[in-house]
């Protein structure tokens, strides 16, 4: 029975309330089967192309098909066969384990992508991940994916396409792969019909096999639709297409229908696709007729031919050295008429930087054969693809073509599919090779800097010096006329061999070096001549990727003083950009990009580099319409590297002591990965700590944003002053995903050592931490300090000052977790600094404390009485501790096995020894919280002594030293003023990986915050908070945990909590939750919204067996920043409470009138609607949805205790 029209629109209202984000919209477009994942929108809301691998209609124009598994996994599914498989997942789900830490789309654990874990079985097994069924790709169709893969972790990662009965290899590796998310771009060539996508990881008995893959796009693969006329200048095809005019008879089907290649217009183009043979073709020794199918390659060898893109097609191929090139010659020829003579081929380059293909005009002239010229040249990694070229050639006489082919190491150079226009005639009577081909030919270079006289191949010659390679471009002048030097960039593009730079672009865009006058852009060069020559974006006959490349020889290694100065002009609309990159280690850091859209006039910029390690390269990346509205173009002029060489330094560049006021001093930045360290000025939030309003160094990975793990901030090399050197510094780590904050010590040779660390936020506040450099005694050997930062997210920043080194030891640190080292503590050789990261320790916890995971260190001892005989003692001796001005507390946590392991006992060494702390009987799976409270007006020392009781199989250990100000608070009791006292607020993996902060209202924060604190009621005063904006949905939380706290019959826990969010719709939850080993146990829970006052809560609580108690806060809306904070935490043990506040379960509080009464009224209107509709439909005979049955309620996850009963699930009161 259809509805009434007037209550259409309210029933719309209702359901638009009830799920809010989700509308109904009527599709009535009905595509054939043939139509759909085709990369094509056939429907208006792309409906047809929704779950191909992809989702629904691009963004923009042009915009690639992608898939960021953000909502679903867009079609692809496993098929493997073992268990070992891809699943959806997010880095949070499983925090500290083998794979990534972050998705690539978001950069942060709330990403998604799909994986495959670690499998631990013996027999090799293959997690296969497909696509749906895909139709119809374009000739110049691209897959890019990212994927991660720690080396070690997989044995091997493939790619292929299935189609028909052949399954193309895309792309295979063994690795090793880099660190991070890695990018893959794989052209798939034209494919008729339907075909699948699938990307598999291969595990074996000594691989863990963790992989994950994220942003899938396919771009330029869909074939061009039907239209009535064609624009001027374009080729209509038999099925309606229009292509352009010089796609016509390229040996690429680019209609879909095959009908730009056939037909009257390509009959007289004489085509050779090595198929059968060479054609009208010859060659000299290193060409080689072959395919891919023939058997065991080169890892660089071509996986399929470009004319059937198929691993059976044939194609030619040469691995010649460049001392012996390979040459590829045609018979004599000429041009007919007033007409170009135009060769289209299709050229592979790659597994080699030295790979060089180069072609060359041989003119018989009318009395004697003339110099070969040049006419194009491609050198470096282009890829493993077929890239289309073109050259035009108008000669009056006789004329051959010259294609030479010059390898390096591993590489290898492909040709196929040559085609010769129809205005290319043959000279009948003549072939055989040109004169001289056979011998010494000068004019076959790869590139300017050749081997010379008594040099080896590699070598330059300059007088009596062979320069090797890996001295060339290293910024260390080696030849007396710099020719060493001369083609690594630094250029004003005057020389015709522009210094080195090589286009490597792929697609219809190219650099070329062009004279200003004639270039249609600011008509002159950098300095202002219309005769001079720069670097432009040109027009090219490539199919691929559209942004034009070119890069430099190889560099390195260079300075921290290293600067890239050029003169750049840009006039582009979006997508367009001009980018500088630097490209090491197989991955590309964007450097510089051009401002905003330009202005088409030239301008001045530079760019600071670094030190970097060689062999690195320069990328100048560009993308312009040059056939769009307005005068669009990119250049590049005067490029030149200032201060490159290692070797430049200054006085300060020797200073490690800073603190950040005039400049970095001895500091510079590394380059990890594309995160950097910034010196900043005080503003806003950020502030210093020297003066409050001076610099500093920050690490903020959303400002810019960055991809990479983390950052670098390093001295350069030094020698000591002394054997010991004390380094101290300030540090600020705050925010809800702020990452590690590392201190390593670097030496040539050696692995760096890790000397000091911190994780999570340490509260909106600078602290200060030390660590003592120990070096070997006259060994002169120089170090390196460096802070490595790694974020979690990107909320969070890290902050440096006031860094200051000294001769001598460092007083011993007031927090100890033992992840870098003992600490300065002797340990006897009884205690062990130790981890059970591969699970076979032969005693002391399964985890850490710190980490709470198998890769966690921590102190221990083995008390069984072959380690340790009854009686006897194993003593831990810290370093001299500062003399304290008042009392402070020394907090640590300690675990004792299961059997009676004997004593832990604490003694304090000032000017005596005195015991101040003894702890024994049995242990448990529990890390327990022990607290000292220490009085000391001279250097002091603490003294753990283990004294065994000569039980097997026991053991006691020690993680988490804390030495705070102030007397020690009682057991999960804290008013915050001086810290979190045994509270833990570190990210646990079972809630969620978020860190709980703390802050004062006076102290300012980029995070919404109370504007005073509960205890002393100003903003002076501390608290615990959480900002709520990092959650997303799915019901992530974090968690504040007490310490481990005995059994009880009743005990009541008082706490004063703030919650603050902007609008009705979203708020935040806080619940109170009581976890033992049974369990969790929700006792408490509260939301709120626009609550900006601190309210009071408290809870009773009860159990058997020991437990701990967590604040959890959560996100009950949508993501918001809200914060959510705690104060005044008190746990009176053995008291039941005086429910004189709303508790266990209530609100607690007032809500603000507004806020209720929009809430009634938005309940009375819903009930009103659903009234009026009941009526209708009883009036006209009940419910008009037939076999309509109850939904079942659904359980709780916890029980939920009420003020005055306990609510059970139906599920269990209910009888079936």
């Amino acid at each position: 029975m259809p509805l009434p029209s007037h209550l259409l629109p309210a029933l719309v209202l209702l359901l638009a309330a009830a799920s809010p984000g989700w509308a109904w919209v009527p599709n009535r477009c009905r595509t054939p089967s043939g139509a759909t994942c085709n990369f094509v929108c056939d429907c208006r809301d792309c409906s047809d192309e929704t779950q191909c691998g992809f989702h629904a209609a691009p963004s923009a124009l042009g915009a690639p098909f992608a898939c960021d598994f953000e909502q679903d996994s867009c079609g692809w599914r496993d098929i493997s066969t073992s268990g070992y498989s891809w699943l959806r997942d997010r880095a949070g789900a499983a925090r500290g384990g083998p794979g990534p830490g972050s998705d690539h789309t978001r950069g942060t654990d709330l990403g998604w992508f799909v994986a495959v874990g670690t499998h631990r079985g013996k027999a090799a097994s293959t997690a296969a991940l497909r696509s749906p069924v895909l139709r119809e790709a374009a000739p110049a169709c691209e897959l890019r994916l990212w994927y991660h893969a720690a080396s070690g972790d997989v044995a091997e990662l493939r790619l292929e396409l299935t189609h028909g009965t052949e399954t193309l290899t895309l792309w295979q590796s063994s690795g090793p792969w880099g660190p991070g998310w890695q990018e893959l771009v794989v052209a798939t060539g034209r494919i008729r019909g339907d075909f699948r996508v699938t990307f598999s990881a291969t595990r074996n008995a000594t691989h863990r096999g963790a992989v994950a893959l994220d942003d899938v796009a396919f771009s330029g693969c869909g074939l061009p639709n039907p239209q009535a006329r064609c624009p001027l200048g374009q080729h209509h095809c038999r099925n309606k297409a229009c292509v352009e005019a010089q796609q016509l008879c390229d040996q690429e089907d680019d209609c879909g229908d095959s009908s730009d290649e056939d037909g009257p217009t390509c009959s007289h183009h004489m085509s050779t696709d090595f198929e059968t043979g060479l054609g009208l073709w010859n060659h000299s020794e290193g060409w080689t007729r072959n395919r891919s199918a023939g058997g065991p390659e080169p890892p660089a060898w071509p996986r399929r031919d470009h004319s059937r893109n198929s691993a059976q097609g044939y194609f030619l191929a040469s691995v010649a050295e460049p001392s012996a090139p390979a040459i590829l010659y045609s018979p004599e020829l000429q041009a007919s008429g007033p007409y170009n003579c135009s060769l289209t081929f299709y050229h592979y380059l790659h597994g080699s930087e030295a790979t060089c293909l180069q072609l060359f005009l041989q003119t018989q002239g009318p009395g004697a054969l003339q110099a070969p010229v040049l006419l194009r040249r491609r050198r470096g990694e282009l890829g493993a693809a077929w890239v289309r070229d073109r050259v035009d050639i108008r000669s009056e006489h006789p004329f051959q073509i010259l294609l030479a082919g010059h390898t390096g190491p591993g590489g290898v150079v492909g040709l196929d599919d040559l085609v010769l226009s129809d205005s290319c005639k043959p000279v009948l009577g003549t072939s055989g090779p040109p004169p001289e081909l056979w011998g010494p030919a000068p004019w076959l270079q790869a590139s300017g800097q050749q081997p010379q006289g008594f040099c080896e191949l590699g070598h330059l010659s300059c007088g009596d010096l062979c320069v090797p390679p890996e001295q060339l471009c290293d910024f260390q002048q080696q030849c007396e006329g710099g020719e060493d030097e001369r083609e690594c960039g630094t250029t004003d593009f005057e020389p015709p061999t522009a210094a080195g730079w090589e286009d490597a672009s792929v697609g219809r865009l190219q650099w070329g070096r062009r004279q200003a006058q004639e270039s249609g852009g600011p008509g002159t060069d950098a300095s202002g001549a219309a005769a001079g020559h720069f670097l432009s974006l040109q027009r090219a006959w490539g199919q691929l990727t559209a942004e034009a490349r070119a890069l430099t020889a190889p560099l390195g290694p260079s300075g921290p003083h290293c600067e890239l100065h050029l003169a750049y002009y840009f006039q582009s609309r979006l997508p367009g950009f001009l980018a500088l990159a630097v490209v090491e280690g197989g991955s590309r850091e964007l450097v510089w990009q051009a401002p905003g859209s330009g202005s088409g006039v030239w301008k001045v910029d530079r760019v600071l580099l670094g030190a970097r390690r060689r062999p690195f390269w320069l990328e100048l990346v560009g993308l312009v319409d040059l056939d769009g509205p307005g005068q669009q173009g990119a250049g590049v002029d005067n490029v030149s590297m200032k201060d490159c060489s290692p070797a430049v330094a200054a006085k300060k560049d020797t200073e490690v002591s800073c603190n950040f006021e005039r400049d970095m001093c001895g500091w510079h930045i590394g380059h990890l990965t594309d995160a950097h360290w910034h010196r900043t000025e005080s503003r806003g939030p950020g502030y210093d700590h020297t003066t409050g309003s001076g610099y500093f160094m920050v690490l903020d990975p959303a400002d810019p944003p960055a991809r990479g793990p983390g950052a670098h901030l390093l001295t350069r090399a030094r020698a000591p002053a002394a054997g010991q050197e004390c380094l101290s510094f300030w540090f600020h780590l705050h925010g809800p995903q702020v990452g590690t904050l590392r201190l390593l010590l670097r030496r040539d040779g050696k692995a760096d050592s890790r000397l000091w660390s911190r994780s999570g936020s340490h509260g909106n506040r600078w602290h200060e931490a030390w660590a003592t450099l120990h070096h070997e005694e006259d060994s002169g050997a120089q170090y390196q300090l460096l802070f490595e930062g790694l974020r979690d997210g990107f909320r969070g920043t890290m902050a440096l000052d006031d860094v200051a080194v000294r001769p001598g030891p460092c007083w011993a640190p007031r927090r100890c977790s033992f992840e870098d080292s003992a600490c300065g503590f002797s340990t006897a050789g009884l205690w062990v600094r130790q981890t059970n990261a591969t699970g076979r320790a032969a005693w002391g916890p399964g985890a850490d404390h710190t980490t709470e995971t198998a890769q966690g260190h921590y102190m221990a001892v083995d008390t069984s009485p072959q380690a340790l005989p009854q009686g006897r003692v194993a003593s831990l001796t810290s370093e001299e501790h500062r003399p304290l001005a008042r009392p402070a507390c020394l907090t640590f946590w300690y675990h004792l096995s299961a059997r009676k392991p004997g004593t832990l006992q604490v003694h304090v060494e000032e000017a005596g020894r005195r015991q101040v702390l003894s702890v024994g009987g049995h242990g448990g799976l529990t890390w327990r919280l022990g607290t000292v409270e220490v009085q000391a007006q001279q250097a002091w020392r603490v003294v753990f002594e283990a004294v065994a009781a000569g039980v097997e199989h026991t053991y006691i250990a020690l993680d988490d030293l804390f030495l705070q100000d102030g007397p020690c608070p009682r057991p999960a009791s804290c008013d915050f003023e001086t810290g979190l006292c045994g509270w833990s607020h570190l990210p646990s993996a079972s809630l969620g990986g978020y860190s709980w902060d703390w802050s004062s209202g006076a102290t300012p924060s980029r995070y919404p915050q109370p504007p005073v604190d509960h205890t002393l009621g100003t903003d002076a005063g501390h608290f615990a908070l959480f900002e709520t904006g990092v959650l997303g949905p799915g019901g992530r939380a974090a968690g504040l945990r007490s310490e481990p706290l005995p059994p009880t019959e009743a005990s009541c826990l008082r706490f004063w909590y703030y919650m603050g969010f902007p609008e009705h719709f979203y708020q935040g939850q806080l619940r109170v939750l009581q976890s033992s080993a049974r369990g969790q146990l929700a006792v408490w829970g509260a939301d709120g919204r626009l609550r900006h006052q601190w309210l009071e809560g408290q809870v009773e609580v009860a159990s058997a067996e020991e437990f701990q108690i967590v604040f959890e806060a959560s996100l009950g809306g949508q993501p918001a920043l809200g914060p959510i904070g705690l104060d005044d935490i008190e746990f009176l043990a053995g008291q039941p409470c005086q429910l004189s506040v709303p508790s266990q379960g209530a609100t607690a509080g007032a809500t603000l009138v507004p806020a209720a009464v929009g809430g009634a009224l938005l309940v009375l209107t819903l009930l009103v609607l659903l009234g009026v509709l009941g009526r209708h439909w009883l009036q006209k005979g009940g419910c008009p949805f037939r076999g309509a049955t109850e939904a079942k309620a659904t359980g709780f996850d916890n029980v939920l205790f009420n003020a005055d009963q306990v609510t059970l699930p139906t599920s269990i009161t209910n009888d079936p």
